[in-house]
């Protein structure tokens, strides 16, 4: 369950430019970070903590851009993890029928950090994933990243991210508030629960979730796909003869926030 927290004094936590220079923008990182998590927060729980989306989403739009590039990467990982999942949950509950249209949904802006608005492409596929192209299957870079993404981007993607990125579909990942200090083992526990619910083994076929086809790349193609199964228990590797896709359900789900126990 996403935690409460203290209601910070208004502006308390913002660091500012100052003569301190990047001192004083790296220090901003932290701030970023809880803000993202704030956001969340405001989604699952809007009259909880003092909190309003208006309020949180205004922090993150003034944020300036080089407090965002000042994010070390377990910051960045933790940031852009929460900044999406938020900004689809606000976004659907407002407006559940936006996502009858998913390329529309998933292309146009609905959230504006440091000054840009963003569409969940680009922070997934742009920012999360190192401007991968959406249909490449992961074996196809985006040459024509926008200049936010370039300076953004995270430098050494982690394709654990696709077991923690909820579009609001049934299928996708349950929803956690990542945080800096902790999203290693936080990315391992979500890859954990993702893969073993979402894999079932019978007469020696393993069907496994269908994002492991749509992002085969980023998981090192067929021989990746394996090792992560076993690394996370989902196959008995002696069990298994071959592989097959599940269906991945579209249904709208908008309550998908994992527990402490690590469950929906």
């Amino acid at each position: 369950m996403i935690a409460p927290e203290p209601t910070p004094e208004p502006d308390s936590d913002r660091a500012s430019l100052d003569d301190s220079g990047s001192a004083s923008v790296a220090a901003s990182a932290p701030t970023l970070v809880a803000d993202s998590q704030r956001f969340l927060r405001a989604v699952r729980a809007p009259d909880d903590h003092g909190l309003t989306l208006d309020t949180v989403r205004r922090r993150l739009a003034d944020a300036s851009p080089d407090e965002l590039a000042a994010l070390g990467p377990d910051e960045q990982l933790a940031f852009w993890l929460n900044v999406y999942n938020a900004a689809t949950g606000a976004t659907l509950l407002a407006d559940p029928e936006r996502f009858e249209d998913r390329r529309r949904f998933f292309g146009e802006s609905i959230v504006t950090v440091a000054g840009t608005d963003l569409s969940l492409d680009q922070i997934e596929h742009g920012i999360l994933r190192g401007s991968q192209w959406k249909y490449g299957l992961g074996y196809v870079p985006n040459p024509f990243p926008s200049a936010f993404v370039r300076r953004h981007r995270v430098a050494d993607p982690d394709p654990r991210v696709h077991f923690a990125l909820n579009c609001g579909a049934a299928s996708c990942p349950a929803v956690a508030a990542y945080d800096a200090a902790d999203v290693d083992d936080q990315l391992d526990r979500s890859a954990a629960s993702y893969l073993q619910s979402g894999t079932a083994v019978e007469d020696g076929t393993a069907r496994i979730p269908r994002l492991l086809l749509w992002y085969r790349g980023d998981f090192g193609g067929r021989s990746g796909i394996y090792a992560l199964l076993r690394k996370y228990d989902a196959i008995d590797p002696d069990s298994i003869s071959r592989i097959r896709y599940r269906e991945y359900d579209w249904s709208l789900a908008l309550d998908a926030f994992r527990t402490e126990e690590g469950s929906r």
